[in-house]
Protein backbone atom coordinates (compact mmCIF):
# COMPACT_ATOMS: atom_id res chain seq x y z
CA UNK A 1 0.00 0.00 0.00
CA UNK A 2 1.30 3.48 -1.18
CA UNK A 3 2.38 6.01 1.59
CA UNK A 4 -0.02 8.72 1.17
CA UNK A 5 0.35 12.77 3.04
CA UNK A 6 -2.58 13.44 4.17
CA UNK A 7 -3.69 17.16 3.01
CA UNK A 8 -4.87 20.08 5.48
CA UNK A 9 -8.30 19.87 7.09
CA UNK A 10 -10.43 21.59 5.40
CA UNK A 11 -11.41 24.87 6.71
CA UNK A 12 -14.01 25.34 9.04
CA UNK A 13 -15.74 29.00 9.98
CA UNK A 14 -13.40 31.24 12.18
CA UNK A 15 -16.11 30.72 15.20
CA UNK A 16 -15.87 27.26 15.06
CA UNK A 17 -14.91 25.13 18.30
CA UNK A 18 -13.75 22.24 16.22
CA UNK A 19 -10.86 20.02 17.67
CA UNK A 20 -8.89 17.49 16.17
CA UNK A 21 -6.69 14.47 17.31
CA UNK A 22 -5.87 11.14 16.40
CA UNK A 23 -5.98 7.97 18.88
CA UNK A 24 -5.04 4.34 18.30
CA UNK A 25 -8.06 1.87 18.00
CA UNK A 26 -7.47 -2.06 17.05
CA UNK A 27 -4.18 -1.05 15.20
CA UNK A 28 -5.57 1.64 13.48
CA UNK A 29 -4.55 5.23 13.93
CA UNK A 30 -7.88 7.23 13.72
CA UNK A 31 -8.95 10.65 12.69
CA UNK A 32 -11.76 12.24 15.65
CA UNK A 33 -12.95 16.03 15.32
CA UNK A 34 -14.26 16.99 18.50
CA UNK A 35 -16.46 20.05 19.75
CA UNK A 36 -18.73 20.75 22.61
CA UNK A 37 -18.17 20.70 26.62
CA UNK A 38 -15.87 17.65 27.93
CA UNK A 39 -18.68 16.59 30.12
CA UNK A 40 -21.37 16.47 27.72
CA UNK A 41 -23.40 13.27 27.49
CA UNK A 42 -21.28 12.41 24.38
CA UNK A 43 -22.78 11.66 20.92
CA UNK A 44 -20.28 9.77 18.08
CA UNK A 45 -21.11 11.05 14.46
CA UNK A 46 -20.23 8.27 12.08
CA UNK A 47 -20.28 9.00 7.97
CA UNK A 48 -20.97 7.27 5.27
CA UNK A 49 -19.67 6.80 1.64
CA UNK A 50 -17.91 8.20 0.10
CA UNK A 51 -17.60 10.77 2.67
CA UNK A 52 -15.70 11.43 5.70
CA UNK A 53 -16.48 13.49 9.26
CA UNK A 54 -16.81 16.99 7.48
CA UNK A 55 -20.22 15.94 6.16
CA UNK A 56 -21.25 16.88 9.83
CA UNK A 57 -19.87 20.04 10.27
CA UNK A 58 -23.50 21.75 10.00
CA UNK A 59 -24.71 19.53 12.62
CA UNK A 60 -21.71 19.76 14.86
CA UNK A 61 -22.39 23.10 16.08
CA UNK A 62 -26.02 22.66 17.36
CA UNK A 63 -25.21 19.07 18.53
CA UNK A 64 -22.16 20.89 20.70
CA UNK A 65 -24.11 23.31 22.79
CA UNK A 66 -25.02 20.99 24.95
CA UNK A 67 -23.64 17.20 24.00
CA UNK A 68 -19.88 16.32 23.44
CA UNK A 69 -19.56 15.83 19.81
CA UNK A 70 -17.10 13.37 18.15
CA UNK A 71 -17.63 12.89 14.53
CA UNK A 72 -15.00 10.25 13.74
CA UNK A 73 -13.41 8.99 10.50
CA UNK A 74 -14.09 5.59 9.64
CA UNK A 75 -10.91 3.22 8.80
CA UNK A 76 -9.77 4.37 5.32
CA UNK A 77 -11.63 7.09 5.22
CA UNK A 78 -11.05 10.80 5.76
CA UNK A 79 -7.88 11.73 8.01
CA UNK A 80 -7.80 7.88 8.81
CA UNK A 81 -5.53 5.86 7.80
CA UNK A 82 -6.19 2.87 5.40
CA UNK A 83 -6.35 -0.79 6.90
CA UNK A 84 -5.31 -4.16 4.82
CA UNK A 85 -8.54 -5.44 6.30
CA UNK A 86 -11.63 -4.70 8.68
CA UNK A 87 -14.06 -3.44 6.50
CA UNK A 88 -17.01 -5.53 7.35
CA UNK A 89 -20.14 -4.24 9.03
CA UNK A 90 -19.14 -5.81 12.24
CA UNK A 91 -15.76 -4.92 11.67
CA UNK A 92 -16.86 -1.51 11.40
CA UNK A 93 -19.29 -1.54 14.75
CA UNK A 94 -16.09 -3.13 16.34
CA UNK A 95 -14.52 -0.06 15.95
CA UNK A 96 -16.98 2.11 16.59
CA UNK A 97 -16.40 0.52 20.52
CA UNK A 98 -12.74 0.48 20.45
CA UNK A 99 -12.67 4.36 19.56
CA UNK A 100 -15.49 4.67 22.73
CA UNK A 101 -12.86 2.66 24.63
CA UNK A 102 -9.70 4.93 23.23
CA UNK A 103 -10.99 7.76 24.14
CA UNK A 104 -12.25 7.12 27.34
CA UNK A 105 -16.14 6.72 27.07
CA UNK A 106 -18.24 4.29 28.73
CA UNK A 107 -21.56 5.03 26.99
CA UNK A 108 -22.65 7.27 24.20
CA UNK A 109 -25.57 8.01 21.41
CA UNK A 110 -24.20 6.63 18.22
CA UNK A 111 -25.82 8.67 14.78
CA UNK A 112 -24.22 7.38 11.77
CA UNK A 113 -25.24 8.16 8.10
CA UNK A 114 -25.65 5.96 5.39
CA UNK A 115 -22.89 2.98 5.63
CA UNK A 116 -22.27 4.76 8.89
CA UNK A 117 -26.01 4.02 10.37
CA UNK A 118 -25.21 0.55 9.11
CA UNK A 119 -22.44 0.13 11.61
CA UNK A 120 -24.41 1.92 14.13
CA UNK A 121 -27.16 -0.63 13.76
CA UNK A 122 -24.64 -3.50 13.83
CA UNK A 123 -22.74 -1.57 17.06
CA UNK A 124 -26.14 -1.39 19.04
CA UNK A 125 -26.92 -5.07 18.16
CA UNK A 126 -23.29 -6.59 19.36
CA UNK A 127 -22.75 -4.05 22.12
CA UNK A 128 -25.85 -2.51 23.71
CA UNK A 129 -24.42 -1.80 26.61
CA UNK A 130 -22.09 0.58 24.78
CA UNK A 131 -24.44 2.53 22.91
CA UNK A 132 -27.31 4.60 24.93
CA UNK A 133 -29.47 5.66 21.50
CA UNK A 134 -28.88 4.69 18.29
CA UNK A 135 -30.24 7.63 15.15
CA UNK A 136 -29.77 6.22 11.23
CA UNK A 137 -29.74 8.92 8.98
CA UNK A 138 -30.72 7.99 5.34
CA UNK A 139 -30.16 4.19 6.33
CA UNK A 140 -32.85 1.32 6.79
CA UNK A 141 -32.81 -1.07 9.95
CA UNK A 142 -31.59 -5.08 9.36
CA UNK A 143 -35.07 -6.29 8.75
CA UNK A 144 -36.49 -4.58 5.92
CA UNK A 145 -39.70 -6.45 4.33
CA UNK A 146 -38.84 -8.00 1.20
CA UNK A 147 -41.77 -6.78 -0.71
CA UNK A 148 -40.35 -3.12 -0.12
CA UNK A 149 -36.81 -3.91 -1.14
CA UNK A 150 -36.98 -6.14 -3.66
CA UNK A 151 -38.52 -3.22 -6.38
CA UNK A 152 -35.94 -0.79 -4.83
CA UNK A 153 -32.64 -2.68 -5.92
CA UNK A 154 -32.33 -1.92 -8.47
CA UNK A 155 -31.06 1.68 -6.26
CA UNK A 156 -28.36 0.23 -5.32
CA UNK A 157 -26.57 -0.12 -9.65
CA UNK A 158 -23.59 1.84 -8.43
CA UNK A 159 -22.37 -0.97 -6.44
CA UNK A 160 -21.69 -3.20 -8.92
CA UNK A 161 -18.71 -0.51 -10.76
CA UNK A 162 -17.38 -0.11 -6.92
CA UNK A 163 -17.54 -3.85 -5.29
CA UNK A 164 -15.16 -5.73 -7.45
CA UNK A 165 -11.70 -5.79 -6.68
CA UNK A 166 -9.44 -4.28 -8.18
CA UNK A 167 -12.05 -2.65 -10.92
CA UNK A 168 -13.64 -0.31 -7.90
CA UNK A 169 -10.61 1.41 -6.75
CA UNK A 170 -9.46 2.04 -10.08
CA UNK A 171 -13.18 3.52 -11.02
CA UNK A 172 -12.94 5.77 -7.91
CA UNK A 173 -9.37 7.07 -8.35
CA UNK A 174 -9.12 7.37 -12.42
CA UNK A 175 -12.95 8.77 -12.75
CA UNK A 176 -15.41 11.47 -11.72
CA UNK A 177 -17.88 8.66 -10.19
CA UNK A 178 -17.62 9.31 -7.13
CA UNK A 179 -18.51 13.28 -7.13
CA UNK A 180 -21.37 11.65 -9.50
CA UNK A 181 -22.92 10.11 -7.01
CA UNK A 182 -22.85 12.61 -4.26
CA UNK A 183 -24.47 15.34 -7.03
CA UNK A 184 -27.03 12.45 -7.79
CA UNK A 185 -28.05 11.40 -4.33
CA UNK A 186 -28.41 15.06 -3.03
CA UNK A 187 -31.91 16.29 -3.18
CA UNK A 188 -30.91 20.21 -2.60
CA UNK A 189 -30.20 20.85 -6.26
CA UNK A 190 -28.00 24.08 -5.08
CA UNK A 191 -26.27 21.67 -2.96
CA UNK A 192 -22.51 21.26 -4.38
CA UNK A 193 -22.45 25.08 -5.37
CA UNK A 194 -22.33 25.81 -1.55
CA UNK A 195 -19.88 23.08 -1.28
CA UNK A 196 -17.25 21.36 -2.49
CA UNK A 197 -17.23 18.34 -3.85
CA UNK A 198 -12.96 17.83 -3.88
CA UNK A 199 -13.03 17.69 -0.42
CA UNK A 200 -14.59 14.19 -0.31
CA UNK A 201 -13.38 13.57 -4.28
CA UNK A 202 -9.82 13.97 -3.45
CA UNK A 203 -9.20 11.70 -1.51
CA UNK A 204 -10.16 8.94 -3.38
CA UNK A 205 -7.03 9.30 -5.53
CA UNK A 206 -5.10 7.90 -3.11
CA UNK A 207 -4.64 4.29 -3.66
CA UNK A 208 -5.53 3.13 -0.08
CA UNK A 209 -8.36 5.32 0.07
CA UNK A 210 -9.77 4.24 -2.87
CA UNK A 211 -9.38 0.42 -1.89
CA UNK A 212 -10.72 1.08 1.28
CA UNK A 213 -14.10 2.76 -0.63
CA UNK A 214 -13.87 -0.23 -2.42
CA UNK A 215 -13.87 -2.79 0.08
CA UNK A 216 -16.57 -1.05 2.07
CA UNK A 217 -18.63 -1.98 -0.26
CA UNK A 218 -17.11 -5.44 -1.40
CA UNK A 219 -17.80 -6.21 2.30
CA UNK A 220 -21.62 -5.30 2.20
CA UNK A 221 -22.54 -6.80 -0.85
CA UNK A 222 -20.50 -10.13 -0.34
CA UNK A 223 -21.04 -10.33 3.69
CA UNK A 224 -24.51 -8.67 4.25
CA UNK A 225 -26.58 -8.38 1.05
CA UNK A 226 -26.26 -12.30 0.61
CA UNK A 227 -26.73 -12.91 4.66
CA UNK A 228 -30.33 -10.92 4.41
CA UNK A 229 -32.24 -14.03 2.64
CA UNK A 230 -31.15 -16.55 4.94
CA UNK A 231 -32.16 -14.98 7.69
CA UNK A 232 -28.79 -13.45 9.64
CA UNK A 233 -30.37 -11.14 11.79
CA UNK A 234 -34.03 -12.80 11.99
CA UNK A 235 -33.26 -13.53 15.80
CA UNK A 236 -31.41 -10.56 16.89
CA UNK A 237 -33.16 -8.08 18.79
CA UNK A 238 -32.61 -4.62 18.93
CA UNK A 239 -33.33 -3.14 22.70
CA UNK A 240 -30.92 0.30 22.19
CA UNK A 241 -33.38 3.00 21.83
CA UNK A 242 -33.23 3.86 18.05
CA UNK A 243 -34.58 7.14 15.49
CA UNK A 244 -34.54 6.50 11.50
CA UNK A 245 -34.18 9.68 9.99
CA UNK A 246 -34.88 9.29 6.14
CA UNK A 247 -35.91 12.01 2.94
CA UNK A 248 -38.60 11.82 1.76
CA UNK A 249 -36.92 12.17 -2.48
CA UNK A 250 -34.29 9.49 -1.15
CA UNK A 251 -33.03 7.81 -3.97
CA UNK A 252 -30.73 5.11 -2.51
CA UNK A 253 -33.36 4.25 0.45
CA UNK A 254 -36.45 5.48 0.19
CA UNK A 255 -39.04 5.26 3.04
CA UNK A 256 -40.80 2.47 1.58
CA UNK A 257 -37.38 0.56 3.04
CA UNK A 258 -37.39 2.20 6.18
CA UNK A 259 -40.96 0.26 7.42
CA UNK A 260 -41.12 -2.80 9.13
CA UNK A 261 -38.56 -2.82 11.64
CA UNK A 262 -40.46 -2.38 14.82
CA UNK A 263 -41.36 -5.61 15.82
CA UNK A 264 -37.70 -6.61 16.29
CA UNK A 265 -37.14 -3.18 18.19
CA UNK A 266 -37.90 -2.49 21.99
CA UNK A 267 -38.36 1.23 20.89
CA UNK A 268 -37.75 2.21 17.07
CA UNK A 269 -38.96 5.36 15.18
CA UNK A 270 -39.14 6.71 11.91
CA UNK A 271 -38.70 10.23 10.73
CA UNK A 272 -38.97 11.01 7.15
CA UNK A 273 -37.59 14.47 6.15
CA UNK A 274 -40.21 16.46 3.24
CA UNK A 275 -38.45 16.97 0.02
CA UNK A 276 -35.10 15.94 1.28
CA UNK A 277 -32.75 13.37 -0.62
CA UNK A 278 -30.17 11.16 0.83
CA UNK A 279 -27.71 13.82 2.21
CA UNK A 280 -29.30 14.96 5.43
CA UNK A 281 -26.72 15.99 7.42
CA UNK A 282 -25.90 18.77 4.55
CA UNK A 283 -29.20 18.82 3.01
CA UNK A 284 -31.34 19.65 6.12
CA UNK A 285 -28.82 19.82 9.35
CA UNK A 286 -30.77 21.53 11.05
CA UNK A 287 -33.62 19.12 11.17
CA UNK A 288 -31.26 16.34 11.46
CA UNK A 289 -29.69 18.04 14.84
CA UNK A 290 -33.16 18.62 15.96
CA UNK A 291 -34.43 15.28 15.45
CA UNK A 292 -31.31 13.85 17.46
CA UNK A 293 -31.31 16.71 20.29
CA UNK A 294 -35.22 15.49 20.59
CA UNK A 295 -34.41 12.01 20.95
CA UNK A 296 -30.98 11.75 22.79
CA UNK A 297 -31.41 12.18 26.21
Amino acid sequence: MSVFTLPQLPQLPQDSDVRHRYVTARGVRFHVAESGPADGAPIMLVHGFPQHWYAWRHVIPQLAERHRVLAVDLRGFGWTEPAAHGYSTGSLADDIVALLDALGIDRAAVVGHDWGGWAGFSAALRHPERISALVSVNMTHMWPMHRHVLPNLWRMWHTALIEHPPLGRLVLRRTGFAGFLLRLWSGDPGLWDREDLRVYTDLLRDPGHARAAEQLNAAYVWQEIFAHPRGRYRKARLTVPTLIIGGERDVVIPPAVLQGGERHADELRVVVVPGAGHLLPQERPEVVAEEVLKFVV
